[in-house]
């Protein structure tokens, strides 16, 4: 199959989901009015309630969700063949993970901007709420582990690399010093510079490469990193959105969709074929990256390319902070997810135009490629052209970048300038990586400090220096354990499995929300999506726990797995009831903007 097929068939399916079924969900199951105040309005206080443009905003969202998942997500399953991950890329993306984000955002929104756990609280019962809240922070730290691995996994003893990506942290905090102080509104000027700077900061990477002092300090090893990851989420949990979240996840936005784009164009020109079998031998399990078969591990290995719990915790945490007006839930919610969508697309592509053994020599361990009795076509030119050793590294993150500097070599004038297109690749992934780690804990930090502030009240003050330096430090350290100790063939499943678990949850919340506003028609745009999921995921995790973590001595992740499952279930289980009781309710109220509803619930 040729891999402009698929381009095309995936942009015309995202636009028709995002004409028609997402108009259609926005005005006619949601309701959004756009004459109601949102909370960066009403609740505006220029630190976390900040009313802003929506195409900042939707950088920001995208750049917050769009992490690990549909970038590495699609490339490790691969494994099972190009065609089982672009079906459910297309499908579950415009039927349940666009719908899902905006569903949440919109539940969120109409809850002051405040957490799924809270918002679980309100809509449902406050136990569920409860436990919604010690099930959401526990998945937050699994999805934040699983992420920062692969990111350490990309980066590690890589001076051109790990100086590349870290240029962009004081390139964020610059442009954000220019938008607020030195040229405030001048979101072009701004835009124009971040590009320049990340454009120098790749051309300056190779540079630091070749001087032995610099490269000595930027060749980090995987523990280093492993530790520096953390650190940097603290400080971005803790900084104004202002100064070095939204510049950032903005800046990151133009660079992921201006790759994709320049991917999408790369493919149109070179016209390569899917290497890649449809289908593999490895479709019924016994593969050598992900550990079962194709159902149903392909539904927690594409996580966010198709659909995402994390998103729930963005679209809940920083973004209905942010808001506007309720007009724009469409464009930021279900566009952003639809974008992702495409990312995930061209993942997977990149990934299925290599030769099988190159693929998979990348992404097993040496001992495992050795047993699969393939020999490598291209992989040791490749790894000469880019000056990196490529073969052994798990994860995704090298294969993707193979897959997209060969496509940019192929077109003419370019072949001389892989290695650059490569490391251009690593911090290309990596930024999507980094803008979910420093969204992620800081919507952890309030996580913490809502549950803390239950106790001691203190807490819940967002502006108390102290409470917020020691819930980010608390939060980030047990996210941070995992990543130092674990490895992406353990870490990786569990996060796929708490994650879509998450989105499960979200799903199934909304239907109760969608009820309760009087909706119970169109209960089935989030109910079937949502007991589907719980069904799938559950099935992996029970097979993660008995097949993968306790067979190899795995404790703390069997524990870890099996609290999820049970926290979340006790969720779902409170949702149903709550479902069967408004259901039982004959007449509508008003609320406080006269629109009829089954029952007024406090914002």
């Amino acid at each position: 199959m040729n891999a402009l097929t698929l381009v095309f068939a995936s942009l015309c399916l995202f636009a028709i989901g995002y004409r028609f079924y997402g108009l259609f969900i926005a005005r006619k199951v949601l309701g959004a009015n756009e004459a109601r105040l949102t909370p960066a309005i009403k609740m505006a206080d220029g630190v976390d309630y900040v009313e802003t443009n929506k195409y900042v905003l939707f950088g920001h969202h995208f750049a917050a969700i769009a992490a690990a998942g549909p970038l590495l997500g699609p490339v490790l399953a691969a494994q099972f063949g190009y065609l089982p991950g672009a079906l459910w890329i297309l499908v579950g993306c415009v039927f349940a993970g666009a719908v899902h984000d905006m569903v949440v955002l919109f539940a969120s929104v109409r809850h002051k901007g405040q957490s799924l756990a809270y918002i679980a609280t309100q809509e449902v019962d406050k136990f569920t709420g409860s436990v919604a809240s010690f099930a959401v922070l526990f998945i937050l730290i699994l999805t934040l582990a699983g992420l920062s691995i692969a990111c350490v996994n990309a980066m590690h003893d890589s001076a051109w690399a790990t100086f590349t990506v870290f240029a962009t942290i004081p390139i964020a905090i610059f442009m954000g010093l220019y938008l607020q102080y030195i040229r405030p509104g001048d979101v072009r000027g701004m835009s124009l510079i971040g590009v320049a700077l990340l454009v120098a900061a790749v051309v300056g990477g190779n540079w630091v490469a070749h001087q032995p002092a610099l490269a000595a300090v930027f060749t980090l090893s995987k523990p280093a990193l492993s530790l520096a990851v953390p650190i940097y989420g603290v400080a971005a949990s803790i900084l104004p959105v202002w100064l070095l979240l939204c510049p950032r996840d903005y800046l990151s936005t133009y660079l992921k969709i201006g790759t994709i784009a320049m991917l999408a164009i790369g493919i149109f020109w070179v016209r390569p074929d899917l290497q890649m079998d449809a289908v593999t031998k490895f479709f019924s399990g016994g593969g050598p990256i992900i550990p079962g078969p194709v159902f149903p591990f392909l539904f927690i290995t594409i996580a966010c390319g198709a659909v995402s719990g994390f998103h729930a915790i963005i679209a809940t945490g920083t973004t209905p902070k942010m808001l506007d007006s309720e007009r724009n839930l469409l464009f930021v919610g279900y566009g952003a997810m639809l974008t992702e969508g495409f990312v995930a697309i061209m993942a997977l592509i990149a990934a299925c135009t290599m030769v099988p053994a190159d693929y998979f020599a990348i992404n097993s361990a040496p001992a495992v490629f050795e047993k699969l009795g393939m020999t490598t076509v291209h992989l040791n030119d490749i790894a000469v052209a880019v000056g990196e050793k490529l073969q052994g590294r798990p994860g995704g993150a090298v294969s993707l970048a193979v897959g997209m500097a060969q496509i940019f070599a192929a077109i003419p004038l370019m072949e001389k300038l892989v290695a650059y297109w490569y490391h251009f690749a690593i911090m290309f992934e990596a930024v999507f990586i980094l803008t979910a780690i420093d969204a992620g804990t800081r919507v952890g930090r309030f996580f913490l400090q809502e549950m803390i502030g239950q106790v001691a009240p203190r807490f819940n003050d967002k502006r108390w220096w102290p409470g917020v330096i020691l819930t980010s430090f608390l939060f980030t350290f047990s996210w941070g354990y995992l990543v130092y100790t674990g490895d992406i063939s353990t870490i990786w499943p569990l996060f796929g499995m708490s994650n879509q678990l998450l989105a499960s949850v979200g799903l199934i919340i909304g239907t109760v929300m969608i009820i309760r506003i009087g909706k119970a028609k169109y209960a089935w745009i989030t109910g079937v999506p949502g007991v589907a999921l719980t069904c799938m995921t559950m099935w992996a995790g029970y097979l993660s726990v008995m097949n993968n973590f306790l067979p190899k001595g795995l404790y703390l992740l069997s524990t870890l797995a099996v609290v999820v499952m049970v926290l979340m279930s006790i969720v779902i289980v409170g949702a149903v009831r709550r479902v069967s009781s408004l259901l039982k309710i004959q007449k509508t109220v008003p609320d406080q903007y006269g629109e009829a509803v089954l029952e007024v619930v406090p914002e």
